[in-house]
């Protein structure tokens, strides 16, 4: 009967997508919340414990400037959201909207006058691991997130794994979304015009047309009026730029972070995936007495399939091709170009292009973080295969179809040269 039932179990798990769809974290394999991680924000932890470290407080926004500092995190990240879309929503209003600041790895949240600081880094076999930390004078406290921040961090928006989201709603005056009206999960494929409601946008974008720096009316045609938020420089004169660290809510930074916000969850995705279905297959074979190797077609495919997922994804498939030029800070710009791994050429995965799309070469620089490196080798090894027959095939596949044959030479040759596990899979002279 016990057999029976563990292959019933497995067969439907590995035979049906739809009941996977929704990961049970806390189940094993993955284990989220028992699982101890180590991101940045988890080092930090162990060396002010240690009193390695010890975090600076300031008169104006408490602890913020010294987390930031300690984590690599740039001001010149700073973005603005006033739509009541997190848990502080007490605390948001159009006039005192809360701060996104981030990095590849990193991500901080900071509303002046509110009682804590959420932080978040991506562990890279976990996730995104969330945290806070009380916003008092007192020595500080990081403590992570025990189920709270899974409610809008755990859902089909974030690709059904923890993670991280860009939100354009329909804002009231007083912030709160017209949820009635619809939400919009954002990244670069999104129609420029849907993007940005709820948040401040300051920088150029020509005819383009986007739903930030504007408050919708409900229950009319056209909720929102484009024409008075478009290529704003500044904030509104009932932002106070002082509590904040950054004069702006910049457009370049949104953009990179809609991108690796998703970017992020399909590479956990892919390692839940992964991870899953190799557990249910070790259970299997272990069952039926099979060998410890054996993979099942099923199981093949799943993994291939969260591996095209990614890999669409990471080749910007289905980007939004813009049709004016993008600029934002010119400081964010510089310092997120001095961050890149160049090729020979002086090329890298983070040269923006931003006149009709969001990089030059259209591969995710993420390729070259820690958490895909960490991907288990079944995935990881299976993507960079791709990526090296479709690079070098003379008829490219379906997945590179829309790279001009200067973008897949110029992806190649950047990744040959920074990414030694790529380059040892090309076909040798």
């Amino acid at each position: 009967m016990r057999l029976s039932w563990i292959l019933f179990f497995l067969l439907v798990g590995l035979g049906s997508k739809g009941l996977w769809a929704q990961f049970e974290f806390d189940e094993p394999p993955i284990r989220y919340s028992d699982s101890e991680p180590n991101d940045v924000i988890a080092q930090l932890i162990e060396a002010i414990e240690s009193r390695e470290t010890e975090l600076v407080w300031d008169d104006t926004t408490g602890w913020l400037p010294s987390l930031l500092n300690k984590l690599n995190v740039a001001p010149d990240s700073q973005t603005l959201v006033f739509s009541k879309t997190s848990m502080q929503i007490r605390h948001i209003t159009p006039s005192n909207p809360r701060a996104i600041y981030f990095s590849d790895n990193v991500y901080v949240g900071y509303v002046p006058g509110g009682e804590v600081i959420e932080l978040s880094a991506v562990d890279p076999k976990l996730g995104a691991i969330f945290y806070t930390v009380d916003q008092s004078e007192n020595k500080p406290q990081i403590v992570r997130d025990e189920s709270q921040c899974m409610t809008c961090h755990g859902t089909r928006k974030t690709k059904d794994v923890p993670g991280y989201l860009v939100r354009s709603v329909y804002a009231s005056e007083s912030g709160h979304p017209h949820y009635s009206m619809g939400t919009t999960t954002t990244d670069h494929s999104t129609d420029f015009r849907d993007r940005f409601g709820g948040w401040y946008v300051t920088g150029e974008h020509g005819e383009l047309r986007h739903r930030g720096n504007a408050i919708a009316e409900k229950d009319v045609r056209d909720p929102i009026n484009f024409e008075p938020g478009a290529n704003r420089q500044r904030l509104p004169e009932k932002v106070r730029s002082a509590k904040y660290l950054s004069e702006g809510s910049d457009l370049v930074a949104l953009m990179v972070l809609e991108h690796q916000t998703q970017m992020h969850n399909l590479i956990t995705r892919a390692a839940y995936e992964t991870r899953q279905a190799l557990f249910y297959q070790k259970t299997l074979n272990e069952a039926l007495g099979r060998d410890a190797g054996f993979m099942s077609e099923s199981t093949n495919n799943r993994i291939n399939s969260a591996a095209n997922q990614l890999l669409r994804y990471l080749l910007f498939r289905d980007e939004f091709k813009l049709t004016s030029p993008i600029s934002g800070n010119p400081e964010f710009v510089r310092r997120f170009a001095d961050q890149a791994k160049r090729d020979s050429s002086g090329r890298s995965l983070r040269d923006l292009d931003l006149n009709e799309r969001l990089f030059k070469l259209p591969c995710s620089f993420l390729i070259q973080s820690e958490s895909f490196d960490q991907l288990p080798d079944v995935i990881r090894g299976l993507i960079l295969e791709k990526l090296v027959e479709g690079l070098t095939a003379g008829e490219p596949p379906k997945d590179f179809q829309h790279l001009t044959n200067e973008q897949r030479r110029g992806i190649l040759e950047v990744l040959q040269d920074t990414k030694p596990e790529f380059a040892a899979l090309l076909p040798q002279d």
